[in-house]
């Protein structure tokens, strides 16, 4: 073969398999150089460089050289099966929605929107900002399937937070079918055990979910993922991963999400809190995204960065949410104190400390960390007390002033060691809820309590108390905390939403309240003590109040009043916070605007100064209303994070709504994936062990396939059927959710019915299956009664991948011949609705004859080729709009860019040797961000200049 005459987008075949080329280059030495990627089964996806003269099999396949072959199973079911596995292999190549509003989940409009925003851009990369509730991992879900179905999700590396590894590894599974192999440092540990001491342990497992700890934890991780490339990274609880400010551990994460950024095409961010206030630290999200987006983080606008992010409120989907989340309901509790406390809160109001409080900083007084401790629990407040004695006690130099408060503190704590369960009125309070006004005995397994609290020691009193108090084993209350391994929070996780474990009651502190699922079995939640946090708030009751919640969810506030006017002031401002989350979910949507802070820690800082200050509740109340008010008059940081989405609507009440996304459908010859999937396991030579088709339900049950096994041997270890059990397939996505809640009665909270659509692995084994129907570079012949005398059809699919090997522009078209002459070229969707291939039987007479099909299979190739390469030329017409709109909205940016660097060294006018070469190592790092971005839409956006053509069948009609 002649160097030089394969062009990219070619397919060849090279040491028995097949492959497209995706750019050919030539070395030094004058060897012709082919890179290309894996097309046939085994060698899908995976990258390869070939040296033309050393490849004595390689050859070029031309759709003019395709065989021509007889079908002689029954009813062509050979041919029709050949011909939808290659429909399934086809990408779409638009923006509309194709597969993600499939799966086995309730899909609400609003859901879709992220999906189809991103799949508008040229790049993938979004950060997904709903509120708390309102399905943030389902959205993911949708459009990383959307990326699977175009061919750009085969490697794919999800990071999110200890707690959250397995929920997140069953949504994903459950809904999508998208197996994530959950590693942790044990799993690493033995897959370099498995591999050569040279290989990276990420490049093992295609698709996985590690949390953020384990990455940042262990140093070589650090040069495995800079060595290591994902189709898609998903960064879960994105906000732990922003520039905050708030120790090494927040900067070790930040460090990691940046490099986690450089490391994929597609990133995707999810976060509900996705901004502390700052714009530079929304800046440090959004650069992740789009390095290229920002020039001055501490100074940009909603349209720099409006293609980068969703973000609605509750308030926003309420239309669709009606059916799907009961409206809550929710009520406060309030304790009067008893003789016992009043004592306590007698000695906090008049403490005095001469010594502690008298250096402070930052931060709330102590005096002010004890009350807070005291409206927790006693056992709190008294825990807090033996703290800061133990503290004081191992001072060498103790000073008069260090005397007077060790005498206070022990006072207090000879006052709270008084203090029983049974003093306690809160918590007797708690008592008479539970078992009188919710009616709860614990008999019932479906409902299930969850009692928040911001202390440790007040979750260890609870736990032992409730026990006790309520007749329950001990394993019937369950805690969860953040000093627990990623292990246990998982597993307690599992157990609460499990029908058939015997836990009733979860006391949970902070940790659970960011992301975790705890609405299965429960529609019940107490705060047993308020954070002084808005975020936090909503955080905690969006646990159970969310989507996917079927019950009324119940939420009770626990306060404790005092006779004292200062302390009772106190419990009078929490519940003005709990006023404010009521109004903040209503009417506003963010919380943030109340107080103009972004995170739970300032909020709480916050709510301090106002009880320091002396300030009553009505003053705060007051005071947060300014500042909602304030921060509506004015273009500030909350204009950045606003819904960047909403069009104009004359009929909508605010004058605004929610855009639609736009659904397509790819084509079919089948009426379903469960027709497919039946009559291809019909036609297999090897038809699996203890096949059941059932088609009154309808659903699939065999053992696993001998050829399968292998491919699930890289996949998670949960979603294999038992050794005694066989695989259960449904593609009706009810039944798969149904199985879900199956599982959580059960022991196994993973469903044993799996969802059959075209993302399953056993789907894509029986397609790969279909794709070898014939011999390679073969396409069968099928007589048709329905065409007319004479008439050929030439069924042809042609693409145009860009020059990175990816399919951007791709056709179904038939050249039509009548007679041996050609008539047309029309479109493959038409075809299949005149001639209603696939719609009805049609009997096979057996062989027919082909010879006068051959003199008119190189015009139908020929024609096709002219019409796709006109196709392109509009294509690249709109196209070209587009990159003349990116290279100035680059080139613009750039300058912006250029000019920020500039002008931070313009303040010195007489440069250093150093600040020069700071200089110039700034500039040269933002040209090759910006070189990088033109590349990569170079490479991404420009197809190759000839079209890849195969011919898949041919119909004919009576001679």
């Amino acid at each position: 073969m002649q160097a030089g005459t394969i062009a990219p987008g070619a397919r060849i075949l090279c040491r028995d398999a097949e492959w497209l080329v995706r750019s050919t280059t030539i070395a030094s030495d004058g060897s012709f150089i082919i890179d290309a990627i894996g097309v046939s089964e085994f060698i899908k996806g995976k990258t390869a460089r070939f040296v033309e003269e050393l490849e004595s099999d390689l050859q070029v396949l031309l759709p003019e050289e395709t065989k021509l072959v007889n079908d002689n199973s029954s009813g062509y079911k050979h041919s029709l099966l050949f011909i939808e596995a290659h429909l399934k292999q086809t990408a779409p190549d638009d923006g509309r929605i194709y597969q993600g509003q499939r799966a086995a989940m309730d899909i609400l409009d609003y859901q879709l929107w992220p999906s189809y925003k991103a799949l508008s851009m040229p790049r993938q990369r979004i950060l997904i900002a709903d509120a708390v509730g309102l399905g943030k991992t389902l959205e993911c879900g949708i459009l990383v399937s959307e990326l699977i179905r175009r061919g750009l999700g085969r490697r794919i590396l999800v990071v999110t937070t200890k707690s959250m590894m397995v929920q997140f590894q069953k949504e994903f599974w459950s809904r999508f079918t998208i197996p994530l192999v959950k590693l942790d440092s044990t799993t690493i540990q033995r897959v370099r055990t498995n591999i050569p001491g040279n290989h990276n342990p990420f490049h093992y497992y295609d698709r996985s979910i590690i949390s953020v700890d384990t990455l940042k934890q262990d140093r070589e991780y650090r040069s495995y993922l800079e060595k290591a490339y994902w189709d898609i990274i998903i960064i879960d609880e994105a906000h732990n991963v922003a520039k905050r400010g708030r120790g090494q551990s927040a900067s070790q994460r930040a460090k990691l999400a940046n490099r986690l950024s450089t490391r994929s095409d597609t990133l995707i961010l999810l976060s509900a809190t996705p901004h502390d206030g700052r714009p530079e630290s929304f800046a440090s999200l959004m650069n992740m995204l789009d390095p290229t987006a920002i020039a001055n983080e501490s100074d940009y606008t909603q349209d720099d960065i409006r293609d980068l992010y969703v973000r609605r409120f509750k308030k926003d989907v309420l239309q669709d949410l009606k059916q799907h989340i009961p409206e809550r309901n929710v009520s406060s509790i309030e304790a009067m104190a008893s003789s016992y406390e009043e004592r306590a809160f007698e000695q906090l109001n008049d403490l005095n400390f001469e010594r502690i409080d008298s250096h402070r900083q930052a931060g709330q007084l102590f005096k002010t960390t004890l009350l807070k401790a005291m409206l927790s629990s006693p056992a709190a407040c008294l825990e807090t007390v033996g703290n800061r004695l133990r503290r004081l006690g191992k001072d060498k130099d103790v000073s008069p002033a260090d005397l007077h408060d060790i005498h206070l503190l022990n006072a207090l704590k000879l006052v709270l060691e008084q203090i029983d369960a049974t003093s306690f009125t809160k918590y007797q309070l708690l008592l008479k809820l539970i078992k009188t006004d919710f009616g709860w005995n614990g008999k019932d397994p479906k409902d299930r309590l969850v009692i928040f609290t911001g202390r440790l020691e007040t979750l260890k009193f609870l736990q032992a108390q409730l026990a006790k108090d309520l007749k329950l084993k001990p394993e019937a209350v369950i805690s969860l905390d953040g000093g627990m391994s990623d292990t246990d929070q998982n597993q307690i996780v599992e157990s609460f939403g499990q029908e058939k474990e015997q836990v009733r009651i979860l006391i949970a502190t902070e940790v659970a309240s960011e992301g975790l699922n705890l609405h299965y079995l429960c529609h019940k939640l107490i705060h047993f003590d308020i954070p002084w946090s808005l975020m936090t708030l909503q955080q905690r009751n969006g646990r159970i109040d969310r989507y996917g919640q079927t019950r009324q969810p119940e939420i009770r506030y626990m306060l404790t009043r005092s006779k004292l006017e200062r302390m009772d002031e106190v419990e009078r401002i929490i519940k003005v916070l709990l006023e404010k989350d009521e109004q903040a979910i209503k009417n506003i949507g963010d919380p943030s605007v109340f107080m103009g802070v972004f995170d739970s820690d300032s909020e709480e800082t916050y709510t301090a100064n106002i009880i320091e200050s002396g300030n009553s509740a009505e003053d705060f109340s007051r005071t947060l209303d300014s500042n909602v008010a304030h921060a509506a008059e004015e273009i500030d940081i909350f204009a950045l994070f606003a819904n960047p989405d909403l069009v104009e609507d004359a009929n909508s009440s605010n004058g605004k709504i929610n855009p639609k996304a736009e659904l397509g459908m790819m084509p079919t010859l089948f009426a379903s994936n469960f027709e497919y999937a039946t009559t291809a396991l019909q036609t297999l030579e090897q038809i699996p062990s203890n096949l059941n088709i059932n088609e009154a339900e309808p659903f699939i049950e065999c053992q696993l396939p001998v050829e399968l096994e292998q491919r699930y041997q890289r996949l998670p270890k949960e979603i294999l059927p038992g050794n005694k059990s066989l695989l259960h397939l449904t593609e009706n996505p009810h039944a798969v959710m149904q199985a879900m809640e199956k599982a959580r009665r059960e022991e196994s909270s993973w469903p044993a019915q799996q969802y059959l659509w075209e993302l399953h692995p056993f789907l894509e084994w029986l397609t790969d299956r279909c794709l070898f129907r014939f011999g390679r570079h073969q396409a069968p012949v099928l007589k048709l009664p329905d065409l007319s005398v004479n008439e050929s059809v030439f069924i042809l699919f042609g693409n145009f991948p860009n020059r990175r090997g990816t399919s951007i522009l791709s056709r179904w078209i038939s050249s039509v011949f009548s007679g041996g002459e050609f008539m047309r070229i029309e479109p493959f969707d038409d075809t299949v609705e005149r001639t209603q291939l696939g719609k009805k039987q049609v009997p096979n007479p057996g062989q027919i004859s082909i010879n006068h099909l051959l003199p008119l299979r190189n015009e139908a190739i020929a024609k096709a080729r002219a019409y796709l390469n006109d196709e392109q030329k509009l294509f690249n017409a709109n196209l070209s709009t587009k990159l003349k709109e990116q290279k100035e909205r680059l080139d613009k940016l750039q300058q912006s860019h250029m000019d920020k660097i500039e002008q931070s060294f313009d303040r010195n006018s007489q440069l250093s040797r150093i600040q020069q070469q700071r200089r110039i190592g700034e500039l040269g790092r933002i040209d090759k961000i910006f070189k990088d971005y033109r590349d990569w839409v170079e490479l991404s956006m420009t197809t190759e200049t000839e079209p890849f053509i195969k011919l898949v069948a041919v119909l004919i009609g009576d001679n």
